[in-house]
């Protein structure tokens, strides 16, 4: 039976972030645990490769439970099961959200320290970027970041965006998120920075860390409300790996609740309607899932403007060549290459929409290509939703996947700012600096106008953007599942450490801020293990 002072979860951008943080002291050893392969596939390196990886081996294979409020689909709903978890699957967008929505974390939710005064010098750590530096960004940090140089149709979008009213942005991780920019992407040297390629690649010579991948976790083992381990299914037999010190889970907003509940953490009444032991009644874990509700319209174009030219086989040898030779051109592009943050309410404090343009259609496991021609996409999502879904366990058997209900839309506010980033959308693509380059709108088409029938479109083929959180929320209140140190409540040697304790979804993408849990939870751990009396 193997040993190890701290063992790590998950090898997402959270878990591969605080392995290697702690595995930085050398008088302590590490265990960082995943699921999925090792991340050898090339296109997961490549930053177009994005475009293959939203479906697929490498992700978990998940639908959603019927969404009563989106014409009772099953929607696909990927999650990385690779080293580096969604962050080696991911578009590579590097954005944080708004100051106030950690401030918010730390007024209305009782997370003291986690304020953006508090975590603001956690993203500077981590971030290595290639142009920008100052009070608003890192360099030398382990996470690469760009701003690729964009294609023609990015440039034409952002300013189709000013020419709708918004001003431009070089930075959205600056002083202000408003405006139309270029996107700053986790790549360095034009290849994926993940967390698994910027944190734990640069750790994996370190003597205390052990990295096991393929290991199927079954459950927390608990013994007298202390976690003591993890049970992991080797060679078709159950083996214990104990935690001297510390159980860190990292496994996301969705595997992080499930093996919670698995292990007997979470509400009593339905564990035991499954048959699981109760090890501590935890009424909220798997409650307060939400997530990003994208609804795409998708244009044709006049001509082969797109990157949909490069279908075709000898459009793939020349790109694949200028990629070998100069790191540059499609290969080196994550497709997403621009966006917007803009208000459909003009009275919030913060935009409260957010936009990504894409240089290319059907680019998205569930949205439409256009045939033989070239096309883009926008895609659009109410930035904060209001609606709160679940994740619960089908049966005791961890070979179950769990029931992922995200309640899309299950709050009328969802659907009026959804309906409104639709209308901007068609307003954005019908500025002059776009229209010189569109055929015609494929998806929905011309016939969608009503308020009705955009109300029904984005029912229909609204999906995931593939940030989930809140599913084991941090709080100062007796109800919440981790206290602001990351512990969870009534159990002692165990925390939560990824974006499935956000008390509430950041205003952009979850991918940097799931790397600053890590970076705190690090900061936490150390600190305790600095006050532990010696010998303990």
């Amino acid at each position: 039976m193997a040993a190890y002072d701290y063992i790590v979860v998950g090898a997402g951008s959270a878990g591969c972030t605080l392995a290697a943080r702690l595995s930085q002291d050398e008088h302590v050893t590490v265990a960082l645990l995943e699921a999925g392969p090792p991340d050898r596939n090339p296109y997961i390196h490549w930053p177009v490769g994005f475009y293959r990886m939203t479906a697929g081996p490498l992700t978990w294979g998940l639908k959603t439970a019927p969404q009563r409020h989106a014409m009772d689909r099953e929607i696909p709903y990927a999650q990385g099961r690779v080293l580096g978890g969604s962050g080696s699957i991911n578009a590579q967008i590097f954005t944080r959200g708004c100051p106030e929505d950690y401030d918010a974390w730390a007024r209305d939710f009782g997370c003291e320290g986690w304020s953006f005064a508090d975590v603001q010098p956690l993203f500077i750590r981590s971030e290595d970027n290639d142009t920008l530096a100052g009070a608003w960004h890192g360099t030398g940090g382990p996470l690469g970041v760009s701003t690729p140089c964009p294609a023609p149709l990015t440039r034409a979008f952002v300013q189709a965006c000013q020419q709708a009213g918004m001003p431009y942005n070089p930075d959205f991780n600056g002083p202000r998120q408003q405006g139309a920019g270029p996107y700053q992407t986790t790549t360095r040297g034009a290849r994926r920075c993940s967390a698994a390629a910027g944190y734990l690649r640069p750790a994996l010579g370190r003597r205390n860390l052990t990295v096991r991948t393929h290991a199927e976790i079954h459950r927390i083992r608990i013994e007298a409300g202390r976690a003591v381990g993890v049970e992991i299914m080797e060679h078709g037999r159950t083996t214990l790996l104990r935690a001297d010190r510390e159980v860190l889970l990292t496994a996301g907003a969705i595997g992080s609740p499930r093996l919670m509940l698995l292990s007997g953490l979470g509400p009593a009444r339905e564990l035991r309607e499954i048959g699981i032991e109760v090890a501590a009644d935890l009424p909220e874990v798997g409650r307060n899932l939400h997530d990003h509700f994208g609804i795409d319209i998708v244009y044709e174009l006049n001509g082969p403007h797109s990157f949909d030219k490069y279908a075709k086989p000898h459009w793939q040898a020349w790109a694949g060549l200028q990629y070998a030779l100069f790191r540059s051109g499609p290969v080196a592009s994550n497709i997403v290459e621009g966006g917007a943050f803009w208000y459909a309410d003009a009275r919030e404090p913060t935009p409260d929409l957010q936009f990504h343009f894409l240089v290319g259609a059907g680019v998205e496991a569930g949205v439409p290509r256009i045939g033989s021609g070239s096309g883009v996409t926008l895609n659009s999502y109410a930035l904060r939703p209001r609606a709160r879904g679940s994740v619960r366990l089908r049966s005791a058997d961890p070979r179950q996947a769990p029931i992922v209900d995200p309640n899309f839309l299950g709050d009328p506010y969802d659907l009026r700012t959804s309906v409104e980033g639709l209308r901007q959308s068609r307003d954005i693509m019908g500025q002059p600096a776009l229209a010189r380059y569109v055929r015609q709108e494929h998806f929905p088409g011309g016939h969608t106008q009503s308020l009705a029938q955009l109300e029904a479109y984005a029912r229909q083929y609204g999906r995931t953007s593939y940030h989930p959180v809140g599913t084991c929320r941090m709080g100062g209140d007796a109800n919440s599942v981790v206290d602001p140190q990351l512990r969870v409540r009534a159990i002692a040697n165990l925390r939560i450490c990824d974006s499935s304790v956000m008390p509430r979804l950041v205003s952009s993408n979850t991918n940097a801020p799931s790397m600053m849990i890590g970076e705190k939870a690090a900061e936490l751990i150390r600190g305790t293990a600095a006050a532990r009396p010696p010998g303990q």
